[in-house]
């Protein structure tokens, strides 16, 4: 009897503390279920992305310029342990993949003349619309649409903690540098200053720049420069030639920049600053039924240069069904009648501008128009990543004028390939909206993935110019080349010179 009580309270003693465990069990699954549905699945940001300039540009003085600490950068005498120490990043290429990510970068930290006080003099004034180009474009609306200098800058001065892109990083030390950013505000200032002012701030900060021994070494080859607008920093363009210049287009017209300034080997194409509203996915799932214009057009249809196909398209297109052809304007009425035309359109007109390039290409991407490109010149950002064919119709300018023509290609497109390009441009958008900070696959991540690509090139150049014996010829390409007259022969000789 006492052997089976004994037994029997064995047994419940045995189930109690099974009990106990499995409810001490559940009890810490509920405790890290807790835990882990309350965190984050991902890298939390603390400030939201941005796209507006001008909301960015508020932010960033008032909230976040206060908090930055700047050393005096000035160039200081060269001396051997400064050549020394740029000598050795060099070194790095023989033991690094050249296709590495990311590019280090260096920024010069410039007198606030030439960056704080340029922004400040543009949030001051941003009011001021009755301050216009002389062509009545407002001022403060092209200084946004080329404010790519800002973007870029404020990325790149940004702590770590807050940055997102992993193809840049901002280096202290020069030696460790592939690229020297210069963060002149060419736009602001020649927009928004006197012009004998703006000229004597020019020579300053190409004086500042050139007197740095980093320059002075590659005579600015890895020296990269914000020159966005046609018309910036155009007085001394000749000085820093050999430096990287990010620009709107080649303008192969030459209206704009001299021979030899500009080209695709050592310049980076860098997209506008979108004047509308992006259309998200949202926005196109509900303009979709909306979209009832064949072809879509909202500008000045008298420009110069190239851009004088407007007015032969404005008469071809004029009057013909389902087509909107109208003159605008830059102001804020204008921009909301081209935001609210494009996304009620199918396809819209780029043609070129004064330049090849227009702003209306990317205003046309970000608002889910498939544009029409007719502009025979015309160099597109990041073609060594993107493809354009993917969410725009290219034609020749010969053929777009062509009565008939241009309308009949597009009703031939079938309703498939049309949904196609719709929806590449959902997908596309996101790489030519700025914003900050900056997101990986917008414009500034594929700016420096296009930059790292130039890299090796620049160290060729760099490389062959400190080695040429001065007076004994200079560096020069294929159209410049003249043979040894005691090696070629005479049969040759004419081919050859």
């Amino acid at each position: 009897m006492v052997g089976k009580h004994h037994h029997t309270s064995h047994r419940l003693r045995s189930k109690t503390l099974i009990f106990t465990l499995l409810l001490f069990s559940f009890s810490l699954l509920v405790i890290l279920y807790t835990i882990s549905s309350s965190s984050p699945p991902s890298i939390s940001y603390p400030n939201p992305t941005e796209t507006s300039f001008v909301a960015s540009l508020e932010q960033f003085l008032i909230h976040k310029a206060p908090k930055l600490s700047f050393k005096d950068d000035t160039a200081r005498v060269e001396s051997d342990d400064d050549l020394r120490k740029l000598d050795e990043r060099e070194n790095r290429l023989l033991n690094e993949d050249p296709n590495r990510f990311p590019v280090k970068v260096y920024v010069y930290e410039m007198p606030k003349k030439f960056t704080f006080d340029l922004l400040w003099l543009f949030r001051n004034t941003y009011k001021e619309t009755s301050n216009a180009t002389s062509n009545g474009s407002p001022v403060h609306r092209l200084i946004e649409q080329h404010s790519v200098d800002y973007w870029l800058w404020a990325d790149l001065i940004s702590p770590e903690s807050e940055r997102r892109l992993k193809s840049v990083v901002r280096v202290h030390k020069q030696e460790e540098a592939d690229f020297f950013y210069v963060p002149f505000f060419t736009t602001i200032s020649f927009f928004l200053l006197e012009k004998q002012q703006c000229k004597a701030l020019y020579r300053e900060a190409l004086k500042w720049v050139t007197d740095q021994p980093a320059w002075k070494r590659s005579e600015g080859r890895d020296h990269i420069f914000p020159i966005h607008h046609p018309w910036s920093f155009k007085s001394v363009r000749k000085s820093v030639k050999n430096a990287i210049w990010l620009l709107p287009d080649m303008d192969s017209t030459g209206n704009w920049y001299k021979p030899g300034q500009v080209s695709l080997e050592k310049d980076l194409i860098l997209p506008y600053v979108p004047n509308v509203d992006r259309c998200d996915a949202k926005c196109l799932s509900e303009s979709a039924p909306k979209r009832t214009t064949l072809l879509f057009f909202r500008g000045r249809l008298k420009r110069n240069a190239g851009g004088k196909i407007r007015a032969k398209l404005g008469a071809e297109l004029s009057g013909v069904k389902d087509i909107i052809i109208t003159e605008g304007t830059a102001g804020e009425g204008g921009k909301l009648a081209a935001q609210s035309g494009m996304r009620r359109s199918l396809f819209c007109l780029c043609p070129a501008g004064d330049t090849p390039s227009s702003a209306r290409l990317f205003d046309a991407i970000v608002s889910g128009c498939i544009p029409v490109i007719v502009s025979d010149e015309l160099e597109l950002p990041f073609e060594g990543i993107l493809d354009y064919k993917k969410v725009a119709v290219i034609v020749s300018s010969n053929d777009a004028i062509q009565p008939g023509w241009l309308v009949n290609h597009l009703r031939s497109l079938i309703p498939s390939q049309v949904k196609k390009l719709q929806n590449s441009l959902a997908q596309y958008s996101r790489h030519f909206v700025y914003s900050s900070p900056a997101q990986p696959l917008g414009p500034e991540d594929l700016t420096w993935r296009m930059m790292g690509g130039k890299l090796v090139n620049i160290k060729l150049h760099t490389k062959r110019s400190q080695r040429v014996v001065e007076g004994s010829r200079s560096i020069c390409r294929c159209d410049c080349w003249r043979p040894n007259s005691t090696t070629a022969s005479n049969s040759l000789s004419p081919l050859l010179s």
